[in-house]
């Protein structure tokens, strides 16, 4: 059994299982048991259209469950017969999900559970490792969230922005486990943008493209971090850059900016730099501009204070690092770089290992680590 095929067809199936009469969570609880049947009787048997046996299937655990549960009696018009076997219907319930899925009501954590279940096509435990979380954990937030969602119906357009946020969130959780969140995010959004003609989603695979271009250089041999600037540029995926461009400068023509066209643009201008030296900082800035007035992101404001130290220099990247928050993340570590930049090692150094005690993550921590002791080196400390 494909294993991309059948991750491909569940938001169908669970779609037509709704539109039939299920509530969303029997539904999805019925098409996991389709799911677990055709592991067991497929390989031996696969069905001609594999869409239509999984709808027929699920709606009869879907009928099951539902005839066994006395407390749901009051549905019976919706199940008085089983509609008749035959091919599957085209209409497509994939865009529908992903607004379910990513409502207002449920929790950033729980909207993304949930839609790498329902829409993605993963398992709990699959889920559960990729978040490193225990299963049982990953398996009631699940069931909460099917729980709240499951009286929604959605009479009108979702928001897509919300499905963005999700979908970005998940990209950013990149890889751990056997399941790889930074390719299982591009592979939604590329779905996503299939069904939904909307600049900010072009604008968001772009900048998913962009940024998983480099993932091949990020790091060394050990596991170590590497920075954008020592990166080895021949490692990055040119296939990717290019498809990432050609659809951001799609998007953008449409001349309806938003905040990931804005970051796709800054990370193809770093994509376009054939070396660190040749990065055109003065254009990064001005996307950061737009970027700031788009959002009026503080972490926006502390990345446009980074760029603005390359065009400018260092004391210009202070200065408008002054102006931000001491508590936002990431902080004390530009204003290491920064002060750095101005020669000021000492100060640097202290500020690096600093930046390391708040590190969100072991990998930057220990990078922090090792900027601080060689500048510590330098000063013969």
């Amino acid at each position: 059994m494909d294993e991309g095929t059948v991750r491909t067809l569940t938001p169908h199936v669970i779609g037509v299982l709704v539109r039939r009469g299920a509530d969303f969570a029997t539904a999805e609880d019925a098409v996991q048991d389709a799911l677990v049947e055709a592991v067991r009787t497929w390989p031996a048997d696969p069905p001609r259209d594999p869409k239509a046996w999984l709808i027929t299937v699920a709606w009869r655990k879907f009928l099951d469950a539902t005839r066994s549960d006395v407390a749901r009696r009051r549905r019976e018009e919706v199940i008085d017969a089983e509609p008749p076997p035959g091919p599957a219907s085209e209409r497509d319930d994939t865009l529908w999900l992903y607004f379910l899925c990513a409502h207002p009501s449920l929790t950033p954590a729980s909207a993304v559970a949930l839609t790498l279940r329902a829409v993605g096509g993963l398992t709990t435990r699959q889920i559960a490792q990729a978040y490193l979380v225990p299963e049982a954990t990953m398996a009631q937030r699940i069931s909460r969230a099917k729980r709240t969602v499951s009286g929604v119906r959605l009479d009108r357009p979702g928001d897509v922005g919300t499905v963005l946020r999700v979908l970005y969130l998940i990209f950013n959780e990149g890889y751990s486990g056997d399941v790889d969140l930074a390719a299982e995010a591009i592979r939604l959004t590329r779905q996503l943008a299939a069904v939904v003609d909307h600049p900010e989603v072009s604008g968001l695979l772009a900048l998913m493209l962009l940024h998983h271009a480099r993932r091949a250089a990020r790091t060394d041999a050990d596991g170590r971090l590497v920075p954008l600037t020592e990166q080895d540029r021949g490692a990055w995926d040119t296939g990717l850059i290019a498809e990432g461009v050609r659809i951001l400068q799609a998007a953008l023509a449409r001349d309806r900016l938003g905040e990931y066209q804005a970051q796709a643009a800054v990370a193809a201008l770093h994509a376009d730099a054939r070396t660190a030296a040749e990065t055109d900082w003065h254009q990064i800035v001005e996307w950061y501009d737009e970027l700031v007035r788009l959002t009026d992101s503080p972490i926006a404001r502390l990345n446009r204070a980074v760029a603005l130290g390359e065009a400018d220099g260092a004391p210009a990247g202070l200065a408008a690092l002054a102006e931000l928050d001491p508590s936002l993340p990431r902080h004390t570590a530009v204003a290491a770089y920064l002060h750095e930049r101005t020669g000021d090692l000492d100060r640097a150094a202290r500020l690096y290992a600093e930046a390391a005690l708040r590190a969100p993550n072991l990998p930057e921590r220990e990078h922090l680590l090792r900027q601080a002791a060689r500048l510590n080196a330098r000063s013969g400390r």
